[in-house]
């Protein structure tokens, strides 16, 4: 029966049948491979007549035939947004791989948006608005800052790198105007390479001024080739927290390249230096 997926090693896909979405699903397989995990279709219609039903169980079985990944697939009325963190509590998924069609505005940053959706959802989300199919992963573009929340991204940058066999870019960017503040980072940076490299990664770091933080780390992605941007997101940040709230969240607008959003957990057992 649909909806019956197990616990574990979940994950869940937003439908709505637009090209973003459709996309979403191509980007999983390989993940769901990696991972041994199943794949889970979210429908989610606002009113009766909406349900599409049979496109949906077809989309399931098709999805199933292309990827060899056992998928299934939920049917249910509501907000896409709020349907899609529930489900994604209660079922445990492990990751989100989300198509977003249109570029977030002002409004989008309030109520059951997108933004709000990525911030609040339970497991990390792969978001995705360019329409290039990437089949694998050879380049993981590592934004640091030096809050202690960003640090949780190099462990997860590690995982990832080792399921693709891809190689780390570190990318520490700072304002013109703080040179004390370049020169800690830079530091930081070295150290996180080391610990990087140290687990049998390839990794290479930089460091690069920039006044606009969101432009000058996805015009790096593109540089470099990168084929996922992992970042943090939270709702309140400091002047130094540039890969945690607002920033991250313009890196995930205006990013042609899959952007990974991981939300930060609040432990007292993280200290000022790299998570072991």
């Amino acid at each position: 029966m649909p909806g019956t997926t197990p616990k574990h090693s979940l994950i869940l896909i937003p439908i709505d049948f637009t090209e973003q979405s459709l996309l979403a699903i191509k980007q999983s397989y390989n993940l769901a491979k990696y991972t041994h995990s199943k794949i889970l279709l979210l429908h989610v219609y606002e009113s009766q007549g909406q349900e599409r039903f049979e496109e949906i169980s077809k989309l399931s079985k098709l999805t199933q035939e292309e990827s060899g990944v056992e998928t299934d697939f939920m049917n249910v009325k509501g907000n896409i947004y709020k349907e899609a963190v529930r489900v994604a509590e209660e079922l445990e998924a492990t990751m989100i791989i989300v198509g977003l069609e249109s570029h977030m505005g002002a409004k989008d940053m309030i109520g059951a948006s997108a933004s709000k959706f990525i911030r609040e959802s339970p497991c990390p989300v792969i978001s995705i608005r360019g329409r290039d199919h990437r089949d694998g992963c050879e380049n993981i573009l590592l934004p640091l800052d030096l809050t202690k929340e960003s640090r949780q991204k190099v462990d997860k940058a590690i995982e990832f790198a080792k399921y693709f066999g891809a190689a780390i870019r570190i990318l520490g960017v700072f304002s013109t105007a703080d040179e004390k503040y370049e020169n800690q980072l830079h530091a930081y940076a070295h150290q996180v390479k080391q610990y990087i490299k140290s687990k049998g990664i390839a990794c290479t770091n930089k460091t690069l001024a920039g006044d606009n933080i969101a432009e000058t780390v996805v015009e790096y992605a593109n540089k470099i080739e990168a084929d996922l941007i992992m970042i943090m997101t939270k709702t309140d940040l400091n002047m130094k927290e540039f890969f945690v709230g607002t920033t991250a969240q313009r890196v995930i607008d205006i990013s042609n390249i899959p952007v990974l959003s991981i939300r930060p957990i609040y432990r007292p057992s993280i200290n000022n230096g790299i998570i072991m």
